[in-house]
């Protein structure tokens, strides 16, 4: 590529897990990075998933196996990088003779041909042949492999209906997956990158050797122009939009938007274990202890035909998975035992599958070299193949410049998360220990968040008055002054909502207030 003067070498638009993973990468490669998000990081299908760095199980049934064992390898990888905001987790697979398959998987195509008679049913012997594949597709050093339950006796089985006498238990690993964007950014800014938050690309200009991109402060109004070598498309369900509207590009690649919804009700279980229902309709939902004193309960899979229409979970999905858990518990739940929901659209690759259910959940990258400057658009994905998908991009992407170094992030810590895969329980002691003031349930909000960063976020604080205002549940001035100046924060909606989940704690008054000291903050600033 000829010498341009620009401003970046590689100018992201999207700041979710796709956008700010390949901006770190980059990043570390030497890349000179810009990212645009036009809201806050993760503020869409990042901050909306289930929560869970996961193989996919079900994925085998339209035997996705590439994406699954990819996703089994990746799970220790990510462990072992962020120790603070991931962690192994425990499956409960309750199982019973009349559970059925989802109709249009291959799987359950092949099965109707050669066992007509098990008419739709997902046989025993079949999910014990997925759970062995998916204890050894891909090399499990640190999680457990699958064992069985007996739910007549096992803990697990005390709030389940009686027809249920035995589960399968395996592993996967938990997310919280609006920090995990953040962290991205965090790490992309440390190695270079000008991460922008509420900035919206307005425009762009292609021209053979160069991007130049129109940018809108969407807080102030306020317009710049940039120029860079290359550009990827992340922008999740945007994607097509950005390739239609703002890049103009004659593209035939297609983004299917799916929506998947979930619930939160108070908590279910005694236990630390997930979950995993199957329906007899063939879908599956899992229920995940939550937050220490709710269950978490996802997801659905519906069509959603406008990205600029704000997904909700509509009563209806709300009902059906009211329902879903009802067929499992024995204490029925209802509508008024919901907490809170929340939902997000899957952005994926239009593979021509008949269902929502059925589209294909793997990453397709395609770059686009006609008419000029080269453009990486992003479609599909998962959150825990983000690195390798970043990794997969990089591969495209590093051909176009010189002297860009090799693959570097497996296992390199996140901010914070530069201790063991088994230290939380000792920084937690330490944090209690060095800051007497903090109480247990505290120092785990704190290390599960921000790790040995922690003591960074509480600083010299000799008491809890040293740490500024008290905004309820444990939030203090001091750490949302760490989530504007460090983590990009501008509102309250992103500290309660998707830095923390303290929204489900603080009532409306107390959000209220915590946006106007933070609106003053800003504008003192």
């Amino acid at each position: 590529m000829a010498d341009v003067e620009t401003d970046f070498d590689l100018f992201i638009i999207g700041g979710g897990i796709n956008g700010c993973g390949i901006a770190r990468d980059a990043s570390g490669r030497g890349l000179k990075v810009g990212l645009a998000e036009m809201n806050d990081l993760a503020s869409a299908t990042s901050s909306a998933s289930t929560k869970l760095f996961h193989g996919g199980l079900r994925y085998l049934e339209y035997f996705e196996v590439r994406l699954v064992r990819e996703a089994l390898i990746e799970r220790e990888t990510l462990l072992r990088a962020m120790p603070h905001i991931s962690w192994p987790m425990r499956f409960v697979l309750p199982y019973h003779k009349d559970m059925r398959f989802e109709g249009s998987t291959p799987t359950s195509k092949i099965l109707n041909i050669m066992m007509p008679w098990m008419k739709g049913r997902r046989p025993a012997w079949l999910i014990r042949l997925g759970l062995f594949m998916y204890d050894n597709l891909g090399g499990r050093k640190i999680l457990p492999g699958t064992s069985t339950v007996d739910l007549t006796t096992a803990p697990e089985g005390k709030g389940i209906e009686d027809r249920f006498e035995f589960a399968y238990e395996y592993s996967d690993c938990w997310i919280e997956d609006s920090r995990l964007v953040v962290l991205n950014a965090r790490d992309a800014e440390n190695r270079g990158a000008k991460i922008m938050v509420r900035t919206k690309v307005t425009s762009t200009i292609r021209h053979e050797d160069h991007w130049v991109v129109q940018l809108e402060d969407t807080d102030t109004g306020e317009a710049r122009t940039i120029r860079a070598k290359m550009l990827v498309n992340a922008a999740g369900p945007w994607v097509g939009d950005i390739i239609q509207q703002k890049v103009r590009l004659n593209s035939t690649e297609g983004v299917r938007l799916v929506r998947g919804s979930h619930i939160v009700t108070k908590r279910l279980f005694d236990h630390d274990k997930c979950y995993f229902f199957q329906g007899t309709d063939g879908r599956i939902i899992f229920a995940i202890p939550y937050e220490t004193d709710f269950t978490l309960i996802g997801t659905t899979d519906a069509e959603h035909d406008d990205p600029s229409v704000k997904p909700v979970c509509t009563d209806e999905e709300r009902d059906y998975l009211v329902a879903f858990a009802n067929g499992y518990f024995k204490q029925d739940i209802t509508s008024d035992d919901v907490v809170w929901t929340y939902s997000g659209v899957r952005p994926l690759y239009d593979d021509g599958a008949q269902s929502a259910t059925a589209a294909t959940r793997d990453y397709t990258l395609k770059v686009d070299t006609n008419g000029g400057a080269p453009i990486l658009n992003i479609f599909g994905g998962k959150i825990t193949t983000y690195r390798r998908l970043a990794q997969s991009a990089l591969a495209k992407i590093s051909p176009h410049f010189d002297g860009v170094t090799g693959d570097w992030t497996a296992g390199v810590p996140l901010p914070g998360g530069d201790f063991p895969v088994d230290g939380v329980d000792a920084l937690i002691r330490d944090l209690m220990r060095d800051y007497p003031f903090v109480d247990a349930r505290w120092a785990k909000r704190l290390v599960r968040a921000y790790g040995t960063d922690a003591k960074n976020v509480l600083g010299m604080a000799k008491s809890a008055a040293d740490l500024g205002q008290d905004f309820g549940a444990t939030l203090t001035e001091a750490e949302v002054r760490w989530l504007m100046d460090k983590e990009y924060a501008r509102r309250a909606e992103d500290v309660v909502w998707r830095r923390n989940k303290l929204g489900l704690r603080l009532n409306d008054m107390q959000i209220a207030a915590l946006d106007a000291w933070m609106v003053s903050q800003r504008e003192a600033a």
